[in-house]
């Protein structure tokens, strides 16, 4: 057990006096405002009784001032010794410090200096703070302490609380827009029995009661197209998804998307409905479409997004025709002869999709920076979109791409069951070549499709990464409440 320092064990101490006192953990304090709302109220307002975690004191002779906090706003608490009675007043004094919590009842008015404070008639101590807080100037600036104790971060940190408000109205927002234009909102298994919906290395597991080899959700992809067939003509899930990768300032192994899918839309239906939703967003949000992300000024309020034509700037990149190319060796070779890649930096890419996609980031995503529609895909990258009518080597897929970073990704869907087995078995055989991030060929999904389903386009994009990008933070950790950490090793 760790030593406590000279404050941890004053606070301590504090506890048995304020038992003295009042019970130090009550069980309820009844409010008639939050901090936000009280500070907008008009001078002269009585009995308003509000609460929050004490985040600065200014302990006076007859006079002091405090400052409580939750995580929508601040508000000042003025006490005089004889409003609140001599021994009320020594107990502030005495035993109350930054970190407790507190609840106080009085009347609103406006300081000289012009903040809203209440003027406190009667208060309560509501929980005492055992460790102190950092110190006030500074807030929590250890990043790694910040991912670690959230709790203190958000207490103390006024970009966090921003962030973390934000995403809570994203929900709020997303729900709602999405239901105002006929969207179901459903959940689909978590844990699953066939690794399906996007290509990536998963987490596995064992299932006790059935004896079964199970995987944590990649996507929930091959389950929404499902409620399609069900006959959920708009549907989408906010799902919690895993997939066992590394860890950079984008991905979590734990990380959570949104996926809408519509019956009888295609790609081009769901490109002009996803412009639309980004601007609401961040007019919701911030009250803008032109934001600013780590130095780039990124403009969503145009009326036409660039396009870029994926196929064509892939064959100006190399210099070939790679689509009728089916030897990822040869694709290998021809890279390299091009000299835009050397063999060792191709060394770990077996798959003809992997190699495609490792250029592709490298040599056109890694530039753009306004948003920007990529479009016309070849259909080795993603067994579960739609062939294009003209060229089966294409598909009918639109990702849009903000400085650098991938928002989403959407397509028109395959539902021809012929077809969708065919490119599993692509999947089985780019398996063999060695790529480990491939799909299982999933017979249940197959089944379903061969029951019917109408034309489909479906999108998806990742929460976390929209709102570093939104809230312009440099990593997904500083989006995510409590994102996963390495354990700190004990001496």
């Amino acid at each position: 057990m760790r030593e406590l320092t000279e404050q941890e064990q004053v606070r301590r101490e504090k506890v048995e006096n304020i038992k003295e006192f009042c019970n130090p953990y009550p069980d309820r304090y009844e409010i008639t405002h939050t901090l936000n709302a009280a500070s907008t109220l008009p001078d002269g307002t009585p009995d308003v009784s509000i609460a929050g975690r004490i985040v600065f004191m200014r302990k006076m002779g007859k006079l002091s001032f405090i400052r409580i906090r939750d995580l929508e706003g601040d508000m000042q608490l003025e006490f005089k010794i004889d409003v609140v009675g001599e021994e009320n007043y020594s107990f502030l004094k005495k035993q109350i410090d930054t970190g407790d919590f507190i609840g106080a009842k009085g009347e609103i008015f406006t300081t000289q200096t012009g903040e809203k404070t209440l003027r406190v008639h009667t208060y309560a101590f509501l929980g005492k703070s055992l460790r102190p807080l950092p110190e006030k100037y500074h807030g929590l600036v250890d990043t790694e302490l910040k991912y670690r104790q959230r709790y203190v971060d958000l207490i103390m940190n006024e970009e966090s609380r921003k962030v973390f408000l934000g995403r809570s109205k994203f929900y709020a927002f997303l729900h709602d827009y999405l239901k105002e234009h006929g969207f179901l909102q459903v959940e689909t298994p978590i844990i699953q029995t066939a690794v399906c919906g996007a290509s990536a290395k998963p987490f596995f597991t064992h299932h006790n009661a059935l004896d079964l080899e199970c995987n944590l959700r990649i996507a929930p992809e091959t389950y929404l197209k499902q409620c399609i067939a069900a006959g959920f003509n708009r549907v989408y899930e906010v799902a919690k998804c895993f997939r066992n990768e590394g860890m950079d300032s984008e991905h979590l192994q734990e990380f959570t998307q949104v996926e809408w899918y519509v019956s009888y839309w295609n790609f081009e239906d769901n490109m002009k409905f996803y412009i639309k939703f980004m601007k609401a967003l961040l007019q919701e949000l911030v009250g803008t479409t032109k934001i600013q992300y780590q130095g780039l000024t990124l403009d969503f309020g145009k009326e036409n997004w660039d396009r870029i034509n994926y196929c064509e700037a892939m064959e100006q990149v190399l210099g070939f025709d790679f689509l009728s190319i089916e030897n990822p060796s040869i694709l290998k070779e021809k890279i390299i002869a091009a000299h835009l890649f050397t063999e060792e930096e191709l060394a770990e890419y077996k798959s003809l999709s992997q190699i495609i996609d490792f250029v592709y980031k490298k040599k056109i995503r890694a530039g753009i920076i306004d948003p920007t529609v990529i479009y016309n895909y070849p259909s080795v990258l993603i067994p579960l979109a739609r062939r294009n009518d003209c060229d089966t080597r294409r598909i009918d897929v639109f990702q849009v791409i903000a400085a650098g970073t991938e928002l989403c990704k959407a397509y028109s869907e395959l539902v021809n069951p012929k077809q969708q087995r065919e490119a599993f078995e692509g999947q089985l055989k780019a398996k063999l070549q060695g790529d480990e991030e491939t799909m299982d060929l999933d017979e249940d999904f197959l089944l379903a499709m061969e029951q019917g389903m109408p034309p489909i386009s479906g999108l998806g994009f990742g929460i976390d990464r929209l709102m570093m990008l939104i809230y312009d933070v440099p990593s997904v950790r500083d989006v995510v409440l409590f994102p996963m950490m390495k354990p700190v090793e004990k001496d």
